[in-house]
């Protein structure tokens, strides 16, 4: 049975290096996991305020985000952080009170950057914001890949090595998902 991930981009670009790369893992992640990319890109800026009536985006947004399996985000990273536009989702995702999608929701966190150090810097702060919504992060294998012309190709990658990878860090994140999912034996 196929494992369905509700991806976060957090560029809000068509062509980002993050949504280019969100769509190659998926070809990579099959069969095992479906990755399915959420938009994010119509969430209004988070406002207590509208929580009595959600917007229809968000709706759509916590729909799509509850009935995953798991959530991947894939994270672009800007001035040594992750993008406003994922904070906003993060915050949408998370409330009102007591309706929390993330809560408990296997989760793991990849990103990609023209820059040498990959996402490093913006993966670690996204960590720390994803951890308190209670989603349950897989920390290893950790993914800062440093995007470069003629890496992915056609929606494919071109390195096999890093495919290599990319087809290992899929099998283990599939593991993660599954453990979390199994039923609690009880004695």
């Amino acid at each position: 049975m196929t494992t369905k991930v509700a991806v976060v981009v957090g560029s809000l670009r068509k062509g980002s290096v993050n949504r280019i790369f969100a769509q190659a893992l998926a070809k990579v992640a099959r069969p095992k996991l479906d990755l399915q990319i959420v938009e994010i890109g119509e969430l209004p800026l988070y406002d207590q305020d509208l929580e009595g009536e959600l917007p229809a985006p968000v709706i759509r947004f916590k729909q799509q985000i509850e009935s995953a399996d798991a959530v991947l985000f894939v994270t672009p990273e800007f001035n040594r952080s992750f993008s406003a536009a994922l904070k906003n989702a993060i915050e949408w995702g998370s409330r009102p009170w007591g309706k929390n999608s993330w809560a408990g929701k296997p989760a793991a966190i990849v990103g990609a950057t023209l820059g040498a150090v990959g996402t490093a810097a913006a993966q670690s702060q996204l960590r720390s914001v994803v951890s308190a919504t209670g989603a349950a992060l897989t920390v290893q294998p950790e993914i800062y890949l440093n995007y470069r012309d003629g890496l992915i190709v056609d929606g494919e990658i071109t390195d096999e090595s890093l495919r290599g990878v990319l087809v290992d860090w899929s099998a283990k994140f599939a593991d993660w998902i599954a453990r979390l999912r199994a039923p609690a034996l009880t004695f």
